[in-house]
């Protein structure tokens, strides 16, 4: 049972026999500051008296009158028409057999019966992935948990760009590092890949082929384009892997622009395009863009959007109910452009949205670090998964939102103390099992029914919001907001610990109730955590 639902339907049946008609989104609840003032607080009198014609204090004296107590001590008037609740305690109580009963399904959603495809990381696969590309991963993948605990279908997406002017550098760069592994002189191209990556994979490549692809043919470059290709994408799916993330589908650049499928939908676009200087435009600022944008070149090759607009008409022929894109800041421009694209063919501005990922600065005290130690290259995620950890890398990235930029602080990541909010967290839930396992044999009374202690109230009342903070986070993609909620849960558990004695021995009825609790809180910390890709250590 949720409170603030229970409150909210009590609430909204009362103002409904005064005469007025209400909507539970209109009924606001809020913790008062001072415990004494009770658990809840509204100020729904103050809001809707005038749509009755009565004062504040008047409505909300009537909401008193008319309002079911059962379960509530009392309802106190407070100031100009603030309403003041009181739970009973066994009200409160209940929440511990409700979690453990419910275990790792505790906060799961109900069936939402709608399709999403969450779209993210989608690197080119031409080197490692570096920290954005990692902020990316931890955001994209724990939305789509999110997703999946609220209730959702999800479809998680990885579009290959294994196409342009990129891989053909990439191929051109694989190409003379192989040389060399013959005691060839080549250099990689100014603009090409200069990353010590590629130095390994020219070793696979000349494993596998020997020396069959010295010679300067047409055919040995497109060898090592897909070859490069392919054993940096096994190199990229195995790193996403080792970091917890993985995809339901990889869809390839190079399948969309097969069977003239950028040329149908160009011709599908066709009222909607003119020509400017030898180049086809399309009529976004018709819609949502701010100009008008090319699709088409004067030289006749595609921009990127044209490939892109027939990749997301693609996803949608898949009956999917929304599409996600989760992109680097710097595609800001992007978004109202694909949106206008796909208004065009009818679909409404909400069958798309973004999340635009900030940069990430990796920071040891004061000092920015950019060069990877192996590589002389930016930070990769391998690397830093393997020096801070896969928990504290996921926690750091998704603890702020996706829109804020981030400084990783490197030396708070390794640090074995509840300054850092990954280890705080952690070590409540290592902390609860410790107990669970030391109280074994006392047992749980899941009743509950001797928790009295203000940390008691104040734990049972956190537990209790949990189903509610999934849903919400899960309909505004906010992550970050489980990660606020896990470290209040670590503080109040901590608190809790402090200030009760959990196992006495002389007084086992009590210790029983506590032990419940604990069993509670430890089952609602791992769920949170899981949410986030973080495990929940048992010991630490």
């Amino acid at each position: 049972m949720n409170i603030e639902t229970f409150l909210k339907n009590k609430i909204l049946h009362a103002i409904k026999k005064i005469g007025l008609d209400i909507q539970e989104g209109e009924v606001v609840l809020e913790h008062p500051k001072d415990e004494t003032r009770g658990d809840y607080a509204t100020n729904a009198a103050l809001q809707h008296a005038k749509r009755i014609g009565l004062k504040p204090r008047d409505l909300a004296a009537k909401i008193v009158e008319e309002i079911d107590c059962s379960g509530l001590v009392k309802i106190e008037i407070a100031g100009p028409g603030f309403l003041n609740f009181f739970i009973a305690s066994n009200t409160l109580q209940a929440i511990v057999e409700d979690i453990i009963s419910q275990d790792s399904n505790y906060g799961r959603g109900m069936p939402k019966k709608q399709k999403i495809n969450v779209e993210f990381v989608s690197a080119n696969p031409t080197g490692d992935l570096h920290l954005g590309h990692a902020r990316c991963a931890a955001i994209g993948d724990s939305i789509c948990r999110l997703y999946e605990f609220a209730g959702y279908e999800i479809t998680r997406e990885f579009y290959v760009n294994d196409a342009g002017a990129q891989v053909n550098k990439m191929g051109a760069s694989l190409r003379a590092r192989y040389l060399n592994e013959f005691g060839i002189d080549a250099s990689v191209p100014e603009d090409g890949y200069h990353g010590l990556d590629l130095v390994d994979i020219a070793k696979l490549v000349k494993e596998i082929h020997g020396d069959k692809l010295v010679a300067d043919t047409e055919a040995n470059m497109k060898t090592f384009i897909q070859e490069g290709i392919r054993l940096e994408l096994e190199k990229i799916k195995k790193d996403l892997a080792d970091f917890r993330v993985t995809f339901d589908l990889y869809s390839f650049e190079t399948d969309v622009r097969k069977d003239g499928k950028v040329e149908k939908t160009l011709q599908d676009y066709r009222e909607f395009t003119y020509l400017d200087n030898g180049a086809t435009f399309l009529r976004t600022s018709a819609f949502l863009d701010d100009k008008d944008r090319p699709v088409v070149k004067s030289d006749g090759s595609y921009t990127y959007l044209m490939p892109d607009i027939t990749y997301h008409l693609e996803k949608l022929s898949r009956g999917y109910d929304l599409l996600v894109d989760v992109l680097g800041a710097d595609h800001h421009g992007y978004t109202n452009r694909m949106r206008s694209a796909l208004m065009m063919k009818g679909y409404p501005a909400e069958i798309i949205d973004f999340e635009l990922v900030q940069v990430v600065r990796l920071m040891k005290g004061d000092v920015e670090v950019k060069m990877s130690k192996r590589g002389g290259t930016t930070i990769t995620l391998r690397e830093l998964s393997e020096e801070v950890g896969v928990d504290a890398t996921r926690y750091f990235f998704v603890a702020r939102a996706a829109t804020s930029h981030l400084d990783f602080d490197y030396d708070l990541a390794l640090e074995r103390s509840s300054s850092n909010p990954v280890y705080y967290a952690q070590y409540a839930h290592a902390r609860l099992c410790k107990l669970l396992e030391t109280g074994a044999d006392i047992g749980l009374d899941i009743s509950a029914k001797n928790l009295r202690e203000s940390s008691e109230i104040n734990l049972l009342k956190h537990l209790q919001e949990f189903p509610i903070t999934i849903e919400s986070c899960a309909k505004t993609r906010e992550p970050y907001k489980v990660a606020t909620y896990i470290q209040k849960l670590a503080g109040l558990t901590h608190a809790f610990y402090t200030e009760c004695r959990v196992i006495d021995r002389d007084n086992p009825e009590l210790s029983q109730s506590r032990l419940a609790l604990c069993k509670a809180s430890q089952i609602v910390m791992r769920n949170a955590l899981n949410v986030l890709g973080v495990t929940a250590p048992e010991q630490m």
